[in-house]
């Protein structure tokens, strides 16, 4: 089985087009090396798989061409308990920080941006 079209089925990528771009750009690796799109695997393949700033390391234990439920597509591969830990841990700091920017997007308003000046204007005179 082709090593897209099973990222697709397992859905670690919306559409097949995504996970081929993944492989061909070196963020899916088989086994600790780049691979092809079209590279066959079968179970008991090791993928390391990086999205963004996460990074899974699995195991292949099945193979699929369809793409099912969640539920179903979980049971195709089996992640390591330090990769499991390692992405808590990440979405956990991530979530951490987020709270430090709060609600905050874009430009100021005209509100923000005269108490901005207020701010400065008290603060450059001492």
């Amino acid at each position: 089985m082709r090593l897209d079209k099973w990222l697709w089925a397992a859905r670690f990528f919306k559409t097949r087009g995504l996970a081929q771009a993944a492989v061909v750009g070196g963020k899916v690796k088989l086994n600790g090396e780049r691979v092809k799109p079209a590279k066959e695997i079968a179970p008991g393949g090791e993928l390391t798989i990086r999205i963004g700033e996460f990074e899974w390391a699995i195991t292949v234990k099945a193979l699929s061409n369809k793409r099912g439920p969640a539920e179903a597509a979980r049971k195709l591969y089996e992640e390591d308990e330090a990769s499991r830990a390692r992405r808590i841990a990440q979405a956990a700091e991530r979530r951490a920080h987020a709270n430090v920017l709060g609600d905050r997007k874009g430009r100021p308003t005209k509100r923000e941006r005269r108490e901005l000046e207020r701010w400065r204007q008290n603060n450059g005179d001492e």
